[in-house]
């Protein structure tokens, strides 16, 4: 059975976000239109989202855009909402990360119920899963990269992702490929 995980679509992440990524609008939408087409294809359809509350370092005044970051997805801020784009109706439920510490994988959130989403996932006898989202290099691969290790067959939708840079996004890429995780198309932003 397959799942569809959209990762971080989120407004601090598209243009005019704290920490935009170039295409992420654009990604917002194109994940809404394959879901209209697509959709009925996945058993499941679930979302990450960054949430902060208070992250300690991983949020600077000084970033060094590697390891610490401008405040970004702060809970209660219009930044952490989804992105306008992108259809949530379609979404099953919702693994917030990251309230108190840098949290790059979907697999670090949890549900509201605090079911954390690999174990979400097996109890809806998911076994593979598709990704898409924000940003390749970051999220989407740390995500990927998790799903793979925990024994999902994983792919990565690049053409429903958006890149931070083309040097950190070929490095995700290559990593990926290294984990067995199946890539298809090019990402935005960062192609």
């Amino acid at each position: 059975m397959r799942a569809l995980i959209v990762v971080d679509v989120q407004n601090d992440f598209c243009e005019g976000g704290s920490l935009a990524v170039t295409g992420g609008s654009a990604v917002a939408a194109a994940i809404t239109a394959y879901l209209a087409a697509e959709g009925n294809s996945y058993a499941h359809v679930v979302a990450s989202r960054d949430y902060h509350i208070d992250p300690g370092d991983h949020f600077s005044d000084h970033p060094d855009f590697a390891g610490t970051w401008p405040p970004h997805c702060v809970v209660g801020t219009q930044g952490a909402e989804f992105h306008p784009d992108l259809d949530t109706g379609r979404l099953e439920t919702v693994f917030s990360k990251g309230a108190y510490a840098a949290a790059y994988s979907g697999f670090e959130g949890a549900d509201e119920a605090g079911t954390a989403l690999a174990d979400w996932l097996r109890a809806h006898d998911v076994d593979e899963v598709d990704v898409v989202g924000i940003a390749t290099d970051y999220c989407v691969h740390a995500t990927a990269a998790d799903a793979a290790r925990a024994g999902f067959g994983t792919r990565v939708l690049l053409g429903f992702t958006a890149g931070v840079s083309p040097d950190s996004t070929a490095k995700a890429i290559e990593d990926l490929r290294t984990l067995n995780v199946s890539l298809t198309g090019t990402p935005a932003g960062a192609a």
